[in-house]
């Protein structure tokens, strides 16, 4: 069942809370995973990762307890994905711009003006272009779990000194962008300053006006609290992102076919719940960002995918991901060239 956005953020409180998920008080623990998430605790991923956790427990009797460390507590998402890799913790649900760092077939998907809709989107993760990026994945030393969750279609914000109607206004913007040459690149090729900054120190740089405006769905505007540091919302849809959980291979290899299977299946149908937990709030996180003092525009697409068409970016990406992998995405959205 779909959960309305009260009851997603009642029961986000619980989320640092359950420690032991789901263990029978009789059950002796076989496996004790830590499950590492940069989302705050209401957010709708943190919240149906802790449901999959519990399910984990309920279904495996005890053998398996993982813990889900919401907000960063285990350090940002470049050092839990080094951390995920090592062995420091077992499992991550690492967000697709930073996997990019590591694994850059993982930004294939997040393409400017690529996907239109979610339609086009979910066709395409749970399809040849899911397939692709989960194969590099797995190349990479770390195993992904198979349904990529959902962080949604990204919007521009700034603060009270600029607001963005236009290609001109972005000309010497200074944006914060997740750790990801993709992003750096697509707001480069718009004439903006982009800066890479950690998603944990992200409001701080807005408070202290290091950068003047950051992109990010919706969702994390509102679960972050964005909308106290920022005046304006651009809807730009510029771009579509997802989070994949990831296993440390030690980890997942230790467990016993019958465990693994219990990982996969409440992972994956948590996911399927939390692609439409987060459809559901952004339909009413307009009007509440608004309440809360938040201006909105529409930008025009055709306009800003000109000025990329321009810079050349479409070009140097498809140079970067190669022509197998960029068929493959226009078999989704179209040709982009």
């Amino acid at each position: 069942m779909s959960m309305t956005r009260r009851g997603l953020l009642g029961t986000g409180s619980a989320v640092v809370a359950a420690a032991v998920l789901g263990k029978p008080a009789l059950a002796a623990t076989e496996f004790d995973f830590k499950l590492g998430v940069n989302t705050p605790e209401t957010h709708p991923l943190t919240i149906r990762l802790v449901e999959a956790a519990k399910a984990v427990g309920a279904q495996s009797s005890g053998r398996v307890s993982i813990t889900v460390f919401a907000n960063s507590q285990l350090g940002g998402d470049p050092e839990m994905l080094s951390q995920v890799r090592a062995g420091g913790i077992e499992l991550l649900a690492a967000p697709s711009m930073t996997l990019s760092t590591l694994v850059p077939l993982s930004g294939l998907p997040s393409i400017g003006f690529a996907f239109q809709s979610y339609d086009q989107v979910w066709a395409a993760m749970d399809g040849g272009v899911g397939d692709l990026v989960r194969d590099a994945i797995t190349k990479t030393g770390v195993v992904p779990l198979k349904k990529v969750w959902d962080n949604g279609f990204r919007q521009i914000t700034s603060s009270s000194s600029r607001k963005l109607n236009s290609v001109d206004d972005l000309k010497g913007f200074k944006i914060r962008v997740p750790v990801t040459a993709l992003l750096t690149s697509l707001f480069s090729g718009l004439g903006a300053l982009p800066s890479s900054i950690s998603y944990s120190e992200l409001y701080s740089a807005l408070q202290t006006h290091i950068v003047e405006g950051q992109e990010n769905p919706l969702a994390q505007v509102s679960t972050g609290k964005l909308y106290e540091v920022q005046k304006y919302c651009a809807l730009s849809n510029h771009c579509w992102s997802g989070y994949w959980v990831l296993g440390n291979r030690r980890a997942m290899a230790s467990l016993p076919p019958d465990l693994l299977e219990i990982i996969n299946a409440a992972f994956d149908a948590a996911a399927v719940k939390e692609r439409a937990d987060l459809v559901e709030m952004d339909r009413s996180l307009q009007a509440e960002l608004s309440d809360k003092g938040m201006t909105f525009s529409k930008l025009d697409h055709a306009q800003f995918r000109a000025a990329l068409v321009k810079a050349g970016f479409y070009t140097q990406w498809q140079k970067t991901y190669g022509a197998e992998a960029w068929a493959m995405l226009e078999k989704y959205t179209g040709k982009l060239t």
